[in-house]
């Protein structure tokens, strides 16, 4: 809960038109924060321009922006998400493997490796990113995903937070075929890494995610892929996900020129995600070309 009263302060802070403009001023209709620029000055308070110049949207607005208030506080995703991999993980566990190793058919059938990609499984994309090696493993990841997910979810609200989760899966998948094609690979890091990646350029346009430490938790995990043990962890899958991250932010925000809380997802910021997705599976493609 506090974590959650935190990121709502913080959105207020920031004009929902102009998001490097810092105001603490709110739309008396919608609630949505505006600068002067933006301030619309009625008889019954001060308002933001759609709500000005709309009669007979406000109340449309304002249920809308409600509804999406109580959506994020239930971080569906992130549970559902976490869910998974969990029963992912006992599936893998109980269908000819173990708990310690889980190396039986769900993971035979799910991991990320060239030649399998090559004679046409493409669905290990994005199947590895719900497979572990072990309780360990699961552990951390989920952790993870339990710490920085709910924050990002509960800023972005589900939609998004669905569509940054999968452009990182795939982005991480790229990454990795890219880095090591030959090597077997498994976890979600690639997909946590996307999150890291999001709220780290959210926070570079004053939006706070991550109590404003979103760079030092990025650098600081970069690190530890980097130098711990690097023969056990996918380098590729780790900076693939958190490129794939950012640039999904980035496509939201229309590169800084709107609001990725905010701004509405048109047809422009749709068609972005989809292309981020496609280059994603062509890299996948061209790489696993030389492996048929």
């Amino acid at each position: 809960m506090t974590s959650m009263a935190s990121s709502e302060q913080t959105q207020t802070q920031v004009c929902y038109r102009h998001p490097r403009a810092e105001t603490a001023v709110s739309c008396s209709n919608c609630g949505r924060p505006i600068c002067t620029d933006c301030m619309v000055f009625s008889a019954v308070g001060i308002k933001c321009p759609e709500c000005a110049g709309h009669t007979a949207g406000p109340r449309r607005t304002a249920a809308r922006v409600q509804t999406a208030a109580r959506v994020r506080t239930d971080f569906v995703v992130t549970k559902a998400l976490v869910a998974i991999n969990v029963l992912v993980y006992f599936l893998q566990a109980t269908n000819g493997g173990t708990f310690s190793n889980p190396a039986g058919e769900v993971f035979q059938k799910g991991y990320l490796r060239v030649y399998e990609v090559a004679d046409g499984q493409w669905w290990r994309l994005v199947t590895n990113a719900f497979l572990h090696g072990s309780p360990i493993h699961l552990l951390f990841n989920m952790v993870m995903l339990w710490w920085f997910g709910r924050l990002l979810e509960g800023l972005l609200g589900t939609a998004r937070f669905l569509a940054i989760y999968f452009i990182s899966v795939l982005a991480g998948s790229a990454g990795a075929l890219l880095l090591a094609p030959t090597a077997a690979t498994i976890g979600a890091s690639g997909a946590v890494f996307g999150v890291l990646g999001a709220g780290l350029v959210l926070e570079r346009h004053n939006i706070n995610v991550f109590g404003g430490s979103a760079l030092l938790i990025v650098l600081f995990n970069l690190s530890f892929t980097l130098f711990v043990h690097p023969s056990y962890i996918s380098i590729g899958g780790h900076v693939g996900g958190l490129i794939g991250g950012a640039l999904a932010v980035l496509v939201l925000s229309r590169f800084g020129r709107g609001h990725a809380v905010y701004g509405r997802v048109d047809l422009a910021a749709a068609a972005g995600l989809v292309a981020i997705a496609v280059a994603s599976v062509a890299l996948c493609y061209f790489q696993a070309r030389g492996y048929a």
